[in-house]
């Protein structure tokens, strides 16, 4: 578990984040404005994951896009617009 500090519409809060939440946040962040798609990092559940971010008060805007390829798929990039940091890893350690 580690605890973040979000800067978002209601203003900036410490959250406790751990497992698959927390990674999908960290994926969020390092993908920047580019946002990130279940394409390129691969999970099991995306969208729940997004879900719950957004319940916690991430800003997470979901762009619905369409694949360029002979068949043709629509699918989901996310790109987090709050700002998040770091403020302790598992153990207490600044990240």
């Amino acid at each position: 578990m580690a605890t973040y500090q979000i800067q978002g519409h209601h203003g900036a809060r410490p959250l406790d984040i751990s497992g698959r939440d927390e990674w999908a946040l960290r994926q969020l962040m390092a993908a920047g404005p580019k946002g990130c798609t279940a394409i390129n990092n691969p999970a099991p559940r995306w969208s729940a994951y997004v879900h719950k971010l957004r319940r916690m008060g991430n800003d997470i805007e979901t762009i619905d896009e369409c694949q360029g390829s002979p068949f043709p798929e629509r699918h989901a990039r996310c790109v987090l617009h709050s700002l998040v940091r770091a403020l302790e890893a598992q153990h207490g350690h600044a990240a």
